[in-house]
């Protein structure tokens, strides 16, 4: 183990994390190009048989770029994604970026370190880095931008050349160290561990652009709102944005041990899919949506104002036939499918509208931690894995066997490791901060 990672673990100040010398080498969870073909003519691509723990050496990083040490990261689907090499290879991604030259020319190896969620300490700051200095205490946003496209003065996300960071760039979030873009990074919320805090950014600004930002759909005091997969990772930080918004939150579930989650969480209804006819992964029938539908009138008196959408081919259909007529299905994915069908009259004799949604601005992303660092919206965080266990993590969120968010201890000891502000922990309440571990069943390693 090297200097500068005792140093960390030991909470040194700046100055002494600026003096310690850069390990050649650290330890992570990557993919190797060689594997590319592994699966071919398979029917199951087991992600276990792709996620490799070992040594990578330190790259260089650019003048506006910081290295940031991990202390802890989350797993989300595009981890999944990354891990099959499927629907298309991550190493064609790093190609294509590396064609630039210059900096980019780094990321095209044959490794690729993935993960698009971290909290951690800056350790080393670039040459033209003003905000950030060694020591401060971080959370990464994901969206890796051209800052000198003019689109970016508008809105990043338009931004022609936007990377999602750890899926189609290199040392991303499963290492000790990761390199971000200085315009990716934020505040650690002070009341939250290392754990809670790097399991928000990417699925908080996500739901933030989509429900929120004037952008997305634009969510107002009243408006009813259809949240798919509402205990999984994007779906709870929608279902908590729907009610700070003044709004009523629809949620849908899999299983009917996910209701009382969600009624603590916030939702005014919820909606086991299979008591409507839409099994899980299997798309839904006219009577599924309109079962649907009814219920949803009943109980709450209207149809929804807004589908939040990212399961895909299994509930796009329904989403747009259910939503009242000039409501909105706003999307930013598809984990069940692209192919989407369903009867094109339904969206345009009702005025009805689709909006394609994908990450979060630094603006936004800013907005999100604000409401985390408020107390106003709480962590996901249902189960933490040791860094080993990056393999077994990542399954369970393949094989939808989680809840919420999956977290991986990288540095930290704990998942109690990072909290500052414990005064703030305790106005917020550890009851509402732990809900996701609770009912999960906590499965929380031991130091």
């Amino acid at each position: 183990m090297s200097d500068l990672i005792d140093a960390v673990r030991q909470g040194a100040d700046g100055r002494t994390l600026a003096a310690c010398p850069l390990p050649e080498a650290y330890r992570a969870i990557h993919l190797r190009r060689q594997d590319e073909r592994l699966f071919d003519g398979e029917s199951e691509r087991d992600v276990r048989r792709t996620l490799h723990l070992g040594d990578v050496p330190m790259p260089e990083i650019a003048p506006d770029e910081v290295l940031v040490a991990v202390m802890a990261s989350a797993v989300n689907y595009n981890t999944v994604w990354s891990a099959m090499y499927h629907p298309i290879s991550g190493f064609r991604f790093l190609q294509q970026f590396g064609r630039q030259g210059g900096w980019a020319a780094r990321h095209d190896r044959d490794y690729q370190v993935i993960g698009s969620d971290a909290a951690g300490v800056v350790v080393r700051v670039g040459s033209a880095v003003r905000h950030w200095t060694p020591g401060d205490h971080v959370v990464v946003n994901p969206p890796y931008i051209d800052e000198q496209d003019p689109a970016a003065q508008q809105d990043g996300m338009l931004t022609n050349s936007m990377l999602a960071w750890g899926f189609e760039i290199n040392f991303g979030a499963f290492g000790e160290f990761c390199v971000v873009r200085a315009s990716q990074l934020l505040r650690k919320p002070a009341h939250l561990s290392w754990a809670e805090a790097a399991c928000n950014t990417l699925c908080l600004g996500t739901a933030y652009r989509m429900l929120i930002s004037d952008r997305g759909a634009r969510i107002k005091m009243g408006d009813i709102v259809l949240v798919w997969g509402a205990a999984g990772g994007l779906g709870a930080y929608a279902v908590q944005l729907v009610r700070q918004a003044g709004g009523m939150a629809v949620g849908t579930v899999s299983s009917p041990d996910k209701v009382e989650l969600l009624e603590r969480l916030g939702c005014h209804l919820v909606v086991d899919r299979n008591e409507v006819g839409m099994h899980e992964g299997a798309a839904g029938s006219s009577s599924s949506w309109k079962a649907l539908g009814s219920i949803i009138r009943r109980r709450l008196g209207e149809d929804p104002h807004v589908a939040f959408e990212h399961v895909g081919q299994a509930t796009f259909d329904t989403s747009v036939n259910v939503i009242r007529r000039g409501g909105a299905v706003v999307t930013c994915g598809s984990s069940s499918g692209y192919q989407h069908h369903y009867d094109n009259r339904y969206l345009w004799m009702k005025l009805k509208r689709v909006i394609g949604s994908h990450g979060a601005n630094i603006q936004e992303a800013w907005e999100a931690n604000r409401l985390l660092n408020l107390g106003l919206v709480v962590p996901t965080l249902s189960t933490v894995y040791r860094f080993e266990e990056t393999p077994e993590a990542t399954r369970s969120v393949q094989l939808n066997q989680h809840e919420g968010k999956v977290g991986l201890l990288v540095l930290a000891d704990d998942d109690e490791q990072g909290i500052e502000d414990r005064d703030l922990r305790e106005r917020v309440g550890e009851d509402r901060l732990r809900l996701f571990r609770e009912h999960a069943g906590a499965k929380v390693p031991t130091a």
